[in-house]
């Protein structure tokens, strides 16, 4: 065809193969090895009690630089390509709790990416370091009590007063909420509606007018402290804003596809862990005078979310291959976040129903699994957002 050009099938697969050197499964050990340690016999007390030690593991893990992979090495960070980021994800995903999974990548590609890509040399060096080095906890607020996946539909605001923000109103759903030493903060700074019009800024929580209204009691991911904020006349400096005023919609819609994708990589950790830890199970246990695995109902339903990790787990290594060539990775990103989270639930229904009664026990890991990922088809944007946007891109709607 005359004026295009298509990508040879050299380039496909150049594109579509991704090699993983040594230097990248000694990085894999190393966290794996950080998370049995760090996390998995913590993770219990850590469910109990509703929250785990942020500032003690965030600092461990900043110690070993795994809190700012790709960022400049200017701002403390590590100046690695992405597929570091996707060993993080998909190890950190295999841990005993998905709740400190997800407060991780809050810390890592959910409150960060802006200041990292847009805030001031100044702003970077304040607020982005220690949370790279795991000396500060940080949060992303976005979320309000009437506007989770309609981000447009926020009504949190910050009306200047000289060199100064003065922000009201709540967030809601802020996962290291009550823990946070600074948020990144969406927030409406003019009167012009829909998603035009507001701000990201950086808001510390030690100012006047912040308040923690409560902490959430969830269904899952017990371990996250996840709360209701309120803002009362809190004051911050203009020159906390994070890039240009009235740009922080479109800021945060890019910060998205970080989250969405971290969201994706930790999963692939967390079904595949799941899988191997089902299949272990039926081969063992004893019934109908053999093993469940003799069933071909459960062979094939393992078999076939077997197969569906090995294409979700491609799909995201041709997204690392989008990133690298710096390509915007919007609808990798959106099919990642809306399959990893169908796929875990899945996953997470076979795991109990495959464990019988015991795996509708607390006793054993099944339950807890169930609980914790049915968040994903939520959090991040519901799996309908998701839908409606892979719609719009395709030219449905």
């Amino acid at each position: 065809m005359a004026g295009c050009s298509f990508p040879t099938a050299d380039e496909h697969r150049e594109r579509a193969l991704l090699q993983f050197t040594e230097e990248h499964e000694l990085f894999r050990e190393t966290v794996r090895d950080l998370v049995q340690k760090e996390i998995d016999p913590y993770a219990d007390a850590w469910e109990a009690a509703g929250e785990f030690p942020a500032h003690d593991l965030f600092r461990r893990f900043g110690e070993l630089g795994l809190l700012g992979l790709e960022y400049d090495p200017v701002d403390g960070g590590g100046g690695a390509d992405h597929v570091f980021t996707m060993i993080l994800g998909e190890e950190v995903g295999r841990c005993a709790s998905l709740g400190v999974a997800m407060a991780l990548a809050v810390q890592t590609d959910m409150a960060t990416p802006s200041l990292a890509r847009y805030g001031t040399p100044e702003l970077r060096e304040r607020y982005l370091r220690p949370a790279i080095t795991g000396e500060m906890v940080t949060s992303i607020a976005v979320s309000e009590p009437d506007a989770g996946s309609d981000v447009a539909g926020l009504r949190t605001r910050a009306e200047r007063d000289g060199d100064e923000w003065v922000i009201n109103g709540s967030k809601m759903w802020i996962t290291n909420g009550t823990q946070a030493d600074w948020l990144c903060l969406l927030a409406r700074t003019s009167d012009e509606g829909g998603y035009r019009g507001m701000s990201q800024i950086v808001v510390p929580t030690d100012v006047d007018g912040f308040q923690v209204s409560r902490k959430l009691d969830k269904l899952g991911m017990r371990a996250s402290d996840t709360a209701e904020l309120t803002f009362t006349d809190v004051r911050v400096p203009v020159s906390n804003t994070i890039g240009a005023i009235g740009h922080g919609f479109q800021q945060q819609m890019n910060q998205f596809q970080n989250e969405r994708m971290i969201a994706g990589y930790q999963l692939v950790g967390a079904i595949e862990t799941a899988l191997e830890r089902t299949i272990a199970y039926v081969r063992e246990r004893q019934a109908f005078g053999g093993v469940l695995a003799d069933n071909q109902v459960i062979q094939y339903e393992l078999a076939d979310i077997s197969a569906e990790l090995d294409m979700l787990r491609h799909h995201h290594w041709a997204t690392v291959a989008a990133v690298r060539a710096g390509e915007d990775i919007t609808r990798q990103a959106t099919v990642s976040k809306l399959r990893s989270a169908r796929l875990a639930r899945r996953m997470a229904d076979a795991a109990v129903q495959f464990h019988g009664g015991m795996g509708y026990v607390e006793e054993l890991w099944p339950a807890r699994f169930f609980r914790d990922t049915r968040l994903w088809s939520i959090g991040g944007g519901a799996d309908e957002v998701m839908l409606r946007s892979l719609a719009r891109l395709h030219g449905v709607i």
